[in-house]
C-alpha cells in the first residue's frame, strides 16, 4: 500500500496541530515531516524560566480564550484531549492616572458623571452592533460578500465625546487590538471590546505553563521533526512532486512529497521562495491579502516577592502607560512560589518604538510605569527578560473581507491544489483560529489521500 507524504513547514502550534490533526483523520499510511527554523517546536508558544530564580513566565501567548459557553470549542477540548488542566485568567480593572478602575462605580467616583454616561452609552451601543452569537461566529466560514468597509475603528471611538472615557476604552483594548483604532476594522475593534464581557468569552491558561500544549502535540505525533531546517525553497517538480528545499548547518537539502502545509507565521511567509511565475504570483497575492502587520513586546520582571498582592489581586490589569498595556501577575500562576513576577505586554506602535530600546532600557521603562500605590518596584527587583514579538500577528486578521475557508487555505487551487496555507491570520490572531485553521486542511487532505487511493486502487 502506498504510503502519501506530507510536508509541514513550520513548527509552531499550527504546524504541530496540523500534524496531529491529519494523524487522526487519515485512514491511509501517512509519513509526515516536520521543518522548523529554529532550535525549538511551539513558535509563539514560550514558557521559559529565570536564570536568578527557577521561576517561569509565558514569553508569548499568555491566555487562551474560551467560547465554550456559545458552542464546542475546539481548543479547549484538545487541551483536555491532551491531559492538561486549565485555570482560569480574570481581570476587570484599568489603573487610570494612580486609580484602579474596577467597575462602574469607580468610574463615576474617578472619571465623572460625564465619563461615566458616555461609557454607559458606548457599551450599550457595542453590544447591540456585536450579540455574542455574531462575536463567535465571525470567522465567517462561507466567506463575505460585504464591500470592504472603508471606516475604521477610530471613527466609532469618536463618537465617545467625553474625553476620559475614549482614553479609558482604548487603554482598556488596546493590548488585545495589538494595533491603533485607525488601522483596524471597526468590527475587528468591537470584538476585542465586547470580549471583556464575560457574555462573550473567558480566559484560561495552562496550568504548569502553556508551552505544555505543544510540547504534548509534539510528544503524540509521528513525524519526522527536522530542527534547524528553515526552508528556503518550495517548487512542484515536472513529476507533479513538490520539493521542498531547506539549509541545514550550510548543506542545502531537497525533499519530495506529495503535499506540502506552509505553516509559517504570516510575517516569514517571504522567507520561502515559490518557484514557478503563476504559484509565486498567488502566494504573493495571499500575503498582501492578510499584510496588516501588529505588534507586541513583553517585558517581565522577577521580583524578590509580590508586593502588589494587598493593592491588586487579579490575574492581570490594563494600564494606561505605552498607550495601554497589559500588566500580567505572572506569579498567580503558580500560587505556591514566595518570588512574584509582573509582565508588561507592550502592542502596536508603542511596541514597534520601543523595540529599538536595548533590554536595559525596556526594563527601567516598565518599573517606571508602575503606579504610585506601588513604590517599592525597584527595591525588589531581581531580574528581567525582553521578547520582542513585532509582526508577529495581524491587525486586520482575516483580511478587509473574509474569504471562504478553501480559498483562504489553496492560494493557487488550479495547477498546485496539493499546497496548503495554516495560520491564525487567516481568522483571528488567535490559538483558536490556528487551529481551525489546522482542522480544516488536515480533513482536507485526509479526504484528497483517501479518495485519491480509492482511485488508484
Amino acid at each position: 500500500m502506498r504510503n502519501w507524504n506530507v510536508g509541514i513547514v513550520g513548527g509552531g502550534p499550527g504546524g504541530l496541530m496540523t500534524a496531529y490533526a491529519l494523524q487522526k483523520l487519515a485512514d491511509k499510511p501517512i509519513r509526515v515531516t516536520l521543518f522548523e527554523a529554529s532550535e525549538r517546536l511551539g513558535g509563539k508558544i514560550l514558557t521559559p524560566r529565570f536564570q536568578r530564580a527557577s521561576v517561569q513566565f509565558e514569553a508569548g501567548a499568555a491566555e487562551f480564550y474560551d467560547y465554550s459557553q456559545h458552542d464546542e470549542d475546539p481548543l479547549k477540548m484538545l487541551i483536555a484531549e491532551l491531559g492538561l488542566s486549565i485555570t482560569r485568567m480574570a481581570g476587570s480593572a484599568v489603573i487610570s492616572n494612580g486609580q484602579v478602575l474596577a467597575n462602574l462605580d469607580d468610574i463615576r467616583n474617578h472619571l465623572g458623571e460625564k465619563a461615566y454616561q458616555s461609557l454607559i452609552e458606548f457599551d450599550g451601543k457595542a453590544r447591540d452592533r456585536m450579540t455574542p452569537q455574531e462575536f463567535h461566529a465571525a470567522d465567517y466560514p462561507d466567506g463575505s460578500n460585504q464591500k470592504p468597509d472603508l471606516y475604521r475603528f477610530d471613527s466609532v471611538l469618536a463618537e465617545i465625546q467625553e474625553p476620559s472615557a475614549r482614553k479609558y476604552i482604548e487603554d482598556l483594548i488596546h493590548s488585545d487590538l495589538a494595533t491603533e483604532p485607525s488601522q483596524t476594522s471597526v468590527a475587528y475593534g468591537l470584538q476585542n471590546y465586547v470580549m471583556n464581557n464575560g457574555k462573550y468569552m473567558d480566559l484560561y491558561s495552562i496550568v504548569g505553563g502553556n508551552e505544555q500544549l505543544p510540547q504534548a502535540l509534539a510528544a503524540r505525533i509521528d513525524a519526522k521533526v527536522m530542527l534547524k531546517h528553515p526552508v528556503s525553497k518550495v517548487d512542484k517538480s515536472a513529476s507533479g512532486r513538490w520539493i521542498v528545499q531547506t539549509n541545514h548547518d550550510g548543506e542545502v537539502q531537497q525533499h519530495e512529497f506529495d503535499f506540502v502545509v506552509i505553516a509559517l507565521p504570516h510575517n516569514h511567509l517571504t522567507s520561502v521562495t515559490f518557484s514557478g511565475e503563476k504559484l509565486s504570483q498567488a502566494v504573493r497575492e495571499h500575503y498582501d491579502y492578510y499584510h496588516y502587520p501588529a505588534h507586541y513586546l513583553r517585558v517581565t520582571i522577577l521580583f524578590d516577592q509580590p508586593f502588589w498582592r494587598d493593592k491588586l489581586t487579579d490575574s492581570f490589569w490594563m494600564l494606561d502607560h505605552f498607550g495601554g498595556c497589559c500588566l500580567y501577575d505572572e506569579s498567580s500562576r503558580e500560587p505556591e512560589s514566595k518570588y512574584g513576577v509582573l509582565g508588561w505586554l507592550l502592542s502596536g506602535s508603542a511596541a514597534e518604538e520601543f523595540s529599538v530600546k536595548d533590554d536595559e532600557q525596556l526594563i527601567g521603562a516598565a518599573l517606571d510605569s508602575l503606579p504610585a500605590f506601588l513604590p517599592d518596584g525597584r527595591k525588589h527587583f531581581l531580574e528581567g527578560r525582553v521578547y520582542r514579538w513585532l509582526g508577529a500577528v495581524n491587525a486586520m486578521p482575516g483580511g478587509l473581507v473574509p474569504q471562504r475557508h478553501d480559498r483562504r487555505h489553496q492560494p493557487e487551487p488550479q495547477k498546485h491544489p496539493e499546497l496548503f496555507m495554516v495560520g491564525d491570520y487567516m481568522f483571528d490572531s488567535t490559538l483558536n483560529g490556528v487551529l481551525d485553521s489546522a482542522n480544516y486542511v488536515a480533513a482536507w487532505i485526509a479526504t484528497n489521500i483517501s479518495e485519491t487511493s480509492e482511485v488508484l486502487s
